[in-house]
């Protein structure tokens, strides 16, 4: 076993990845996925898992440049996100297009997070944790908790239940879709640990794709390695080590 493949299990044993066809990733910006995740989500790829995502947002808020409508900025993170999404084996990106630091976990948003969980029909969701973390706050942005448990909501009870949204079978032939597993990002609670040391090249190449968003970052790698060291000093791998964090969540 090479160390990408290495995986750290705290607490709770994780679907076997080779049992798995689909992953869908639900994150509320463009680059979430790639702060959070893109090492991870490279393994997957790589052991012919086919993995898609939805963004809530077009992140039409984010950037630094006051020259640029929010319109155009979103524009801009569509693009870099497409090509972030390549660098990791990624090719299908969905758009939920709500606007970018309002987004609330209504209704609505739990049925259209649901509709493409029925859609894609994945066997694990990745998505933020929607409890706030006070120990490293920037992870916890109010669209993160928003997205985070409209989505967890979307896999239990809706996506599951025929009853709930009934116009998605009704209306679009959408059959109910059970979840086995979610992956939670960026949250209080982690008990599980991926090493990404192998892929962390592909991980920096994905973020450097949201050049809107880092180009302006005087040390990106610098950062990246010091939150990754963490991790993997957390789930006890070798000096040199670095890995991603996550709370594994069974919903079978």
């Amino acid at each position: 076993m090479s160390s990408a493949d290495f995986i750290v299990e705290t607490v709770i044993n994780t679907l076997d990845d080779g049992s798995l066809q689909r992953i869908l990733v639900v994150m509320a910006h463009p680059d979430d996925v790639d702060f959070g995740a893109a090492g991870t989500v490279a393994g997957w790829t790589d052991r012919g898992i086919e993995v898609g995502y939805l963004m809530v947002t077009d992140g039409d808020a984010g950037g630094f440049d006051d020259g640029i409508t929010r319109q155009e900025m979103a524009a801009l993170r569509r693009a870099e996100q497409l090509a972030a999404a390549k660098c990791v084996g990624v090719s299908d990106v969905r758009w939920l297009g709500r606007p970018d630091g309002r987004v609330e976990a209504t209704l609505d948003l739990r049925r259209d997070i649901a509709r493409v969980i029925r859609q894609v029909r994945p066997d694990r969701v990745l998505m933020p944790s929607p409890e706030r973390n006070y120990e490293r706050i920037y992870p916890s942005h109010p669209d993160h908790r928003a997205v985070g448990a409209a989505a967890l909501d979307a896999v239990y009870p809706d996506a599951r239940n025929p009853y709930a949204f009934p116009e998605l079978l009704a209306d679009e032939g959408l059959d109910a879709w059970t979840v086995r597993e979610v992956w939670l990002s960026g949250g209080p609670a982690v008990n599980h640990y991926v090493d990404i040391t192998d892929r962390f090249d592909r991980k920096l190449t994905a973020l450097r794709a949201h050049a809107s968003q880092t180009a302006h970052m005087d040390d990106l790698p610098g950062m990246l390695r010091g939150w990754l060291s963490a991790n993997a000093a957390a789930a006890g791998l070798p000096e040199g080590a670095l890995a991603e964090a996550f709370q594994v969540v069974d919903t079978a």
